[in-house]
């Protein structure tokens, strides 16, 4: 990433959420909570599923993918972050900025498709349970979380192909925690039209239809569900309804920032904790923790280190 003489920017300068000292106090042990339990959360979501045979169906290995990739989210750009609220001069290297975008764009692009192919897993589950074994088979998920990495790891390339090669020569300021990408784009000594259409067509146009393909599915299951009265329909109703809420809390900020890239409102600082932050941490309450079967797995974990 050795600019030479195409860039005369050496570092960035990030701005905090809070230019006053008390708040960037608080603010650094919210946030240093907050993170912990992203990580500790997900991560013994994570074993549980691998230590306890009866979750190894598609559902859990699909969800267990999911707290890995959300530890991986949260943690790109959060500890930095937290760090800097007792820092004076919060800075970035020039390759330090670049690494955070790539590596932005990977886990949130990796994400999407993994909460699609999710979103599929349930269409199949309750709208076609007597081929479910024969759909969701252990080769199939395995393709499924393999191109959603590849699909996040190629998205993020092919907006970094263009960002890093773009002339740094002056300004150097971003409005955000972390290296956004329409933030970086806009501080380039050239004519940005060109870069922000290309990343509307792809961060914004990936973000949008993926939403898109989500709430269909969804509708599609919901419609599926409403025409059956069980007490096993009900509980299913309410856990797709709390899906929806968070998928919409992931990809209502993501769309919002990369759709619409020719506009720097001070709100997108904001709702850029909402995907690197919340989300991960509402992730596994919502999917997993309010399992009965992963709650009882976990007990079992418990005792059986315990008499370890």
């Amino acid at each position: 990433m050795d600019q030479g003489n195409k860039s005369g920017v050496t570092e960035f300068i990030l701005h905090s959420l809070s230019g006053s000292r008390e708040l960037q106090l608080f603010y650094f042990a919210f946030f240093t909570l907050f993170y912990l339990s992203i990580v500790l959360g997900n991560l013994l979501i994570v074993l549980t599923v691998i230590s306890e045979p009866a979750l190894h169906t598609p559902m859990y290995f699909l969800l267990s993918n999911l707290s890995f990739i959300d530890v991986c989210l949260s943690t790109f750009a959060t500890p930095k972050m937290i760090i800097d609220f007792l820092m004076e001069h919060k800075t970035i290297s020039f390759e330090g900025c670049m690494t955070q975008i790539f590596f932005l764009h990977v886990f949130a692009g990796g994400e999407m498709m993994l909460l699609v192919a999710m979103a599929y897993d349930r269409y199949v589950a309750i709208c076609r349970p007597l081929y479910y074994a024969t759909i969701m088979s252990a080769r199939k998920c395995t393709i499924l979380v393999v191109g959603s990495w590849l699909t996040g790891v190629l998205h993020s390339i092919s907006q970094l192909a263009f960002t890093v090669n773009l002339p740094f020569c002056g300004p150097n300021k971003v409005d955000s925690f972390f290296c956004d990408l329409p933030l970086v784009i806009k501080l380039a000594c050239t004519n940005t039209f060109t870069f922000e259409v290309l990343m509307l067509s792809d961060s914004g146009l990936m973000a949008m239809t993926s939403f898109v393909l989500l709430l269909i599915s969804y509708t599609v299951i919901l419609a599926s569900v409403r025409r059956r009265s069980s007490a096993r329909m009900a509980k299913a109703r309410a856990t797709l309804t709390a899906h929806i809420t968070v998928v919409t809390l992931f990809f209502g900020p993501c769309i919002f920032i990369y759709a619409w890239p020719f506009s720097n409102l001070p709100v997108d600082k904001v709702l850029s904790i909402f995907y690197t932050v919340f989300t991960p941490l509402l992730n596994p309450m919502i999917y997993t923790l309010r399992n009965k079967e992963v709650i009882s797995a976990m007990q079992k974990l418990r005792t059986r280190h315990v008499h370890f």
